[in-house]
């Protein structure tokens, strides 16, 4: 029940925050069965597909591709490396750094991985398109936000 004093302003439903939010939470749901074929969670699916795109990152590398901190990042990329998908190696140049390289295992997960993008497009109900625009807005968004911080 709303009170006399409700403003338009402090409405759940007018947050920007909270379409953000809750579209995040429900697109994670929408991952979930199709990330439990490859045995992956959602932000292991994340590093994966920082290290496809790249193999031989540094764990600060990764970190910062993902806008997380390394000792966040940690525990998922020794869960990913238990489960043979990708290896992490102290470099010989400094041993404080850790770099990561993509397992044989973790290079044909990527295989079977390329269908999902075409699953997510399917079930937005929307082109390939303006999913595509949608993204670029929230990548815009996204970087004005950082700039505040």
């Amino acid at each position: 029940m709303a009170s006399p004093d409700t403003c338009a302003e402090l409405q759940l439903d007018n947050q920007l925050c909270f379409a953000l939010y809750s579209t995040s939470l429900l697109m994670t749901k929408v991952y979930k069965p199709l990330l439990q074929e490859l045995g992956l969670t959602y932000p292991q699916y994340l590093a994966m597909m920082v290290l496809w795109e790249g193999d031989g990152l540094t764990v600060s590398e990764m970190s910062a591709r993902l806008l997380t901190d390394p000792g966040s990042v940690t525990p998922l990329l020794k869960r990913l490396e238990a489960d043979g998908l990708l290896d992490r190696v102290r470099s010989s140049a400094d041993e404080r750094v850790v770099e990561l390289h993509l397992t044989d295992k973790g290079r044909a997960l990527r295989e079977r991985a390329k269908r999902i993008p075409g699953c997510i497009v399917q079930a937005s109900r929307r082109s390939a398109a303006q999913l595509t625009a949608l993204k670029e807005e929230l990548t815009a968004l996204r970087s004005s936000l950082q700039e505040m911080l």
